[in-house]
């Protein structure tokens, strides 16, 4: 089945064998771009493996087939492409980049890569090693501890909770079995979609793929069932000492995934309080007050219960401060409603940046590959930006009264003043 849209044409193919192909032509460029996404989510890792996705996505590029891990960096780096992977809570992602000429065979690695991924062990303790390094740096990481404790006492037993890179206790336990039992289990035709943009024709894509893909078969079996489970909102204040320069005050709020309807003012007022030096926390908080080392505000995109967040950097003797000054702030959404100006301006900031973020095969290719990948559909591209022009005051006042309510707080810093906080 194949569909199209104009401006761009996106053709949309469903391959025999279950994965979602979507073409974007762009011949501006002589480059092609791919983004291959599996349903795959670090969320459906147990918590006592937290960090196998992670571990998995280090190893998956070095050795499948008859090749080595050297053998495959050479075969990238020979013709100037780009390939590499990422774990996230809601799905697994291989981009890669080459010049046309060189696209087929590119993408004839890639998929030796994903189907057939040996994970050597000497490779497997190697990258165990670098993350393990990588979890304990971390641990030094004032922003990074605040953001970690806020995620952890607001999900719970969501695995939201779990840190993407997992803890040292769960890095230790992985074992390769595990990252052969997890890539047979989820890597598999029917959880796959490819995004593919650049001087390319759907005509032309269909095939390549297929040559690469198109005899690979899902297993018998389906994939284990899984359900988020329901979050009971506890608000509370989370405190971690260490003898910093400066304080990391972060405030969250349990906010609405991807597929409810308040997701498009949500991020509206996201932009509104810290989207840039116009920001209504950068104005008040820092430049009015004289508070902020840096601040800003967070809605990273979920399908599940997403995360709304502001955050300040300070001096220590300014925490109490801090955190007064921004629930005052996030407060004022749900109490006053924004002016036609603060809002028309919010909306300004999302279209321009989100124009702006489909200009390359590579952006372009990510975009669409995304909403597929999410279960929004390629006409997400033009009904975001409808949501968002279509929000009006009101409604985004009461997306705030519904989800901006009590604060969970975290806070890291010296202990006298986190003790005052």
């Amino acid at each position: 089945m194949t569909t199209s849209l104009q401006k761009p044409t996106i053709d949309r193919t469903v391959l025999d064998n279950g994965i979602l192909l979507l073409v974007t032509e762009n011949p501006a460029a002589d480059i092609i771009a791919a983004r291959i996404f599996i349903r795959a989510g670090s969320c459906y890792e147990k918590s006592e493996r937290s960090g196998l996705l992670h571990l998995l996505s280090a190893t998956i590029t070095k050795g499948c087939g008859k090749l080595s891990s050297l053998e495959i960096a050479e075969a990238i780096e020979s013709v100037g492409a780009s390939l590499s992977t990422d774990a996230t809570p809601d799905y697994f992602l291989l981009s890669l980049k080459t010049v046309t000429s060189d696209f087929a065979e590119i993408l004839a690695l890639a998929g030796e890569i994903l189907r057939s991924p040996t994970f050597p062990e000497a490779e497997v303790e190697l990258e165990r090693r670098l993350a393990l390094q990588d979890i304990r740096s971390q641990q030094e990481q004032p922003f990074t501890i605040a953001f970690e404790q806020l995620r952890e006492v607001m999900y719970q037993n969501h695995p939201y909770a779990l840190s993407g890179i997992g803890t040292e206790a769960t890095m230790a336990t992985i074992q390769r079995d595990d990252l052969v039992a997890y890539h047979q289990t989820y890597f598999r035709p029917d959880q796959i979609v490819i995004s593919i943009a650049g001087r390319l024709t759907a005509a032309e894509a269909v095939p390549l793929v297929n040559k690469v893909f198109g005899d690979w078969r899902s297993p018998s079996h389906s994939i284990p069932t899984f359900v988020f489970p329901h979050i009971q909102a506890k608000p509370q204040q989370i405190v971690k000492e260490q003898q910093t320069q400066q304080a990391i005050v972060m405030l969250g709020y349990l906010a609405c995934g991807v597929h409810a309807p308040e997701y498009a003012a949500l991020k509206l007022l996201s932009s509104y309080l810290g989207n840039g030096l116009s920001s209504r926390l950068f104005v008040e908080l820092r430049e009015k007050r004289g508070l902020a080392y840096d601040v800003s505000a967070f809605y990273p995109t979920r399908l599940d219960v997403g995360t709304f967040g502001v955050y300040m950097g300070t001096a220590p003797e300014n925490t109490e401060l801090a955190v007064s000054g921004l629930q005052t702030e996030v407060d004022l959404l749900r109490t006053e409603e924004l002016t036609a100006t603060g809002l028309q301006s919010a909306k300004n900031k999302i279209l321009g940046q989100y124009a702006l973020g489909k200009q390359t095969n590579s952006q372009i290719a990510q975009a669409y590959g995304w909403y597929e990948i999410l279960g929004l559909g390629i006409d997400f591209d033009r009904q975001f930006q409808e949501q968002i022009a279509a929000v009006t005051v009101i409604e985004a006042q009461q997306a705030a009264c519904q989800y901006l309510q009590v604060p969970y707080v975290s806070l890291v810093g010296p202990r006298r003043e986190m003790s005052c906080a």
